[in-house]
C-alpha cells in the first residue's frame, strides 16, 4: 500500500464521519496563508451517475464552490475508488459532441463549477470494486497552489 492509497483511505473515512457535504480550506503557500484566512472551497451536491449495466468508466458532477478572495485552480483529480480521475468538457462542435480533457479548472474568487451531464464533469474510469446506488464516494481535488479539496460524491442511477 503506497502513502497516496493510505492518505485517501483516511481522508474516506473523515468524509464517512462528516456526513454529505464536505469541505477543505484551500492550502496556501506559508506567505499567503494570512490573506486566505477563514477561505473555504468546497463541494456540493456531488453525485456519480451509475450505468444501467457494469462498465469501465462513469461520470461525476456537482458543484464546487469557491469562497475565497483568490481563485482557486484545480488541476487535478484522483480517487481511491477509480484507476483515474480526470476532468472533462463535452461540447458542441459543427453540430457533433466532443468530449475534451480539460488540463486546469480555474473557479473565480467568490465563484463556483457545475459540473452537469452535457458540460463539465469528472471522468471516473475503471472502478476498483462495483459500486451500488446510495453509495459514497470520496474524490480529492489537486490544486495548482498545491493544496487540495476533498469532496464527496453519492452514487445515483439518475441525475437527482
Amino acid at each position: 500500500m503506497n502513502v497516496s492509497s493510505i492518505r485517501t483511505g483516511l481522508a474516506l473515512a473523515a468524509l464517512v464521519a462528516v456526513g454529505t457535504v464536505f469541505s477543505v480550506a484551500a492550502k496556501s503557500p506559508p506567505k499567503a496563508a494570512a490573506a486566505t484566512a477563514g477561505c473555504l472551497a468546497q463541494v456540493r451536491e456531488g453525485w456519480v451517475r451509475l450505468p444501467p449495466m457494469q462498465m469501465p468508466m462513469m461520470a461525476g458532477f456537482g458543484r464546487i464552490e469557491n469562497r475565497c478572495a483568490a481563485p482557486v485552480v484545480i488541476v487535478g483529480a484522483s480517487s481511491a475508488a477509480f484507476a483515474d480521475v480526470s476532468l472533462h468538457e463535452t461540447r458542441i462542435v459543427d453540430g457533433v459532441s466532443k468530449m475534451r480533457a480539460l488540463p486546469e479548472l480555474r473557479i473565480a474568487p467568490d465563484g463556483a463549477a457545475v459540473l452537469k451531464p452535457g458540460g463539465m464533469h469528472l471522468m471516473l474510469m475503471q472502478p476498483h470494486a462495483p459500486l451500488k446506488d446510495g453509495s459514497r464516494v470520496a474524490i480529492e481535488f489537486r490544486l495548482k497552489d498545491g493544496g487540495s479539496l476533498l469532496g464527496e460524491f453519492e452514487v445515483r442511477k439518475a441525475a437527482p
